[in-house]
């Protein structure tokens, strides 16, 4: 897997297209190809089972690519008593960070004390985390001066500063992260084809035989029959559940309350440094965190109900408003509206139970959940990006219980190392750096060798690696290159913009096919317009 030559036909669209068409029975079949589903497809292949996975989308273009790129326990659920939930996700961190090390490094976190109780309280807890972290912690837990804290935090507000805390988590490029499962999925053996929607569930004599699906590019649609159907859409798994219901005459009680998280990029110069600054409980009691990431800063998160389930949803501007203000309160300088390079929202698939209301998402569980309905549809949602592996072990033993799949033993995916990751631990550039060749790992070769190697396009990005992403990581349009196999869209929305045209004519050579410049540049606007009160 060192060179350009090692994925020959697991990516070219028409081999994935051919793959749809053949006369066979798989063992699995997943609609949905985020964190969850691809997890899913790795773990089943690597136990020996036929995997096909479609996604009406991009990899990760829904809630995969959005988060707040951390790979952590989960500070605010430790505040909550959620032991169990934050022991698993630390145990999970570790695992990530191994698989994973060219798109996954840990992070120091400081968590600024203005008040004389902060640094004790908070402190004790995050000794609590140390604890349960066990043998997987990536540091331990220190009591700062307030100089300690300027010099670990340059730009925070420094009136009033008494201390700090820091701590460890880790970080991520969670699209890149999404992309290698895909492909290590792939050289396991599965078909995974993304811009291939599920259009239908396939029923024979009350039970789930199998999917209908149709590729985006030629209309043509492909029936999948498969032993299990695995529902990962994450925020829209309660669309096919219903599907499934009126085909069995079954209603689904619809399972997920939708919350959104916002997100705005600003330039590193208001928090210089490679710390993060975490406020664990902000005015109205969320958490705001400021996190160096690709060179630029994450400024978030928000949790705000959303009541429908667009594929591009944009803020509400008392949300933009309130990360502003809150940043505002923290940063020595503040950032206004016209620093924001992009702004960027995620859905969160929040479980609810039957007595939750749909007005309080803060409140609902970020636990996982599997379902399986009397047809045999398998659904899982909720649950986060840094427990993806253990999520995918329970879907595939809830399988194995309910007879859908043969039993076999797990546990391959647990040191496993993705794509581009073999022999890359501490080699990679960290991603509070600006992006760049590194994030191929061992494949950093393979992209080098292709035609447009040194020519460079902005933003990191070169010919080569456009080429590359076509070639070899599923790209088929330009959104896909500057969105998700680059992270542009995100670090800066004008730019992305101004560079569509040049990356689209590459990409449109090497699929020869339209690749939706204008949609792109349409979408690069929206992710530089913010709302006004």
């Amino acid at each position: 897997m060192t060179n350009a030559d090692a994925f020959p036909r697991l990516t070219r669209r028409a081999d994935l297209v051919a793959g749809l068409a053949e006369d066979r029975q798989w063992d699995v079949a997943i609609i949905g190809g985020g964190a969850t589903g691809l997890g899913v497809a790795l773990d089943a292949a690597l136990r020996g089972f036929s995997v096909v996975l479609i996604e009406s989308h991009d990899f990760a273009s829904g809630t995969s690519s959005r988060a707040t790129k951390l790979v952590h326990g989960g500070v605010r659920y430790l505040a909550q008593g959620n032991l169990p939930l934050v022991r698993e996700a630390l145990h999970e961190r570790a695992h990530l960070l191994h698989n994973a090390p060219h798109l996954a490094q840990p992070l120091a976190f400081v968590m600024p004390a203005y008040r004389w109780w902060e640094a004790p309280f908070y402190g004790i807890g995050l000794k609590m985390y140390d604890v349960l972290a066990g043998q997987d912690g990536l540091g331990s837990t220190e009591f700062l001066g307030r100089q300690q804290t300027l010099q670990c935090l340059p730009g925070v507000q420094a009136r009033g500063l008494l201390g700090g805390v820091k701590y460890w988590d880790g970080q991520f490029d969670d699209a890149r992260v999404a992309l290698a499962l895909a492909r290590t999925a792939a050289a396991q053996g599965a078909l995974l084809v993304n811009h291939c929607a599920a259009t239908a569930l396939i029923h024979e004599a009350g039970r789930v035989a199998g999917v209908v699906c149709e590729d985006h590019e030629t209309g043509q649609a492909y029936p999948l029959r498969a032993r299990c159907v695995i529902n990962a859409t994450g925020v829209w798994v309660d669309v096919l559940r219903q599907k499934d219901g009126e085909a069995t005459g079954r209603p689904a009680r619809p399972m997920v309350a939708p919350s959104q998280g916002v997100h705005l990029m600003v330039d590193r110069e208001f928090l210089p440094g490679d710390h993060a600054l975490l406020v664990p409980k902000t005015a109205d009691g969320r958490v705001l965190f400021a996190v160096p990431w690709l060179g630029k800063l994450i400024l978030g998160t928000t949790d705000t109900p959303r009541h429908d389930l667009a594929r591009e949803p944009r803020p509400f501007a008392d949300e933009v408003a309130f990360i502003l203000s809150e940043s505002a309160r923290y940063l020595n300088r503040a950032p206004t509206r016209g620093d924001v390079r992009s702004c960027w929202v995620g859905l969160r698939p929040l479980v609810k139970s039957p007595q939750d209301g749909e007005d309080d998402t803060k409140g609902l569980s970020r636990e996982h959940t599997v379902l399986v309905s009397r047809s045999g549809l398998v659904t899982v949602t909720g649950g986060k990006w840094t427990t993806y592996r253990a999520m995918a072990e329970d879907v595939l033993q809830k399988c194995m219980d309910e007879t859908l799949l043969p039993s076999r033993s797990g546990g391959a995916s647990t040191h496993l190392f993705l794509v581009g990751a073999q022999g890359q631990r501490g080699a990679a550039r960290p991603l509070s750096a600006v992006p760049g060749l590194s994030v191929y790992g061992n494949e950093a070769g393979a992209v080098s060798g292709l035609p447009g190697a040194q020519r460079p396009l902005g933003g990191g990005l070169t010919e080569a690696m456009v080429r590359f992403a076509v070639r070899h990581e599923y790209a088929r349009t330009v959104e896909d290159v500057l969105a998700r196999r680059s992270r542009l869209l995100f670090l800066d929305a004008r730019l992305a913009g101004e560079m569509a045209s040049e990356v689209g004519a590459i990409v449109g050579e090497e699929t020869g096919r339209d690749p939706e410049i204008a949609a792109f540049e349409v979408l690069a606007r929206k992710y530089l317009e913010l709302p006004v009160q």
